[in-house]
């Protein structure tokens, strides 16, 4: 596996990961503090994230098929780009699952 394929995914998963956060600071704002101002900052994030969202599928699917993942384990990759900090953790287990596999990586040996 080529190392773009990772970086891509890992970035778009920091991307979604931010602006699902912020998308819900807006909503908590719009709906039970009613903020002035967050109904807009709610439908610009949410756009922004919906649209990015779509990427980050692109990239965790290609990742998922290219280190032959099961089914199971790339829908939960998939889905943690709509739960509020999971795409954080998710991204951390599968950086570090997957940096063995990737092209040109040195490998690791054990300390002593």
């Amino acid at each position: 596996m080529k190392r773009s394929v990772l970086t891509r995914y890992r970035t778009m998963a920091y991307i979604t990961g931010v602006l699902l956060i912020l998308l819900t600071l807006g909503v908590v704002a719009k709906y039970l503090l009613d903020v002035d101002g967050a109904a807009g900052f709610t439908s610009v994030v949410g756009i922004a994230h919906g649209w990015l969202y779509v990427l980050y599928l692109v990239f965790a699917f290609d990742m998922g098929s290219k280190a032959k993942w099961p089914f199971g384990k790339l829908a939960w990759v998939l889905l943690a780009g709509t739960i509020p900090t999971a795409a954080f953790f998710v991204e951390r287990k599968v950086s570090r699952e997957l940096e063995p596999l990737v092209s040109g990586a040195e490998p690791q040996t054990a300390k002593a």
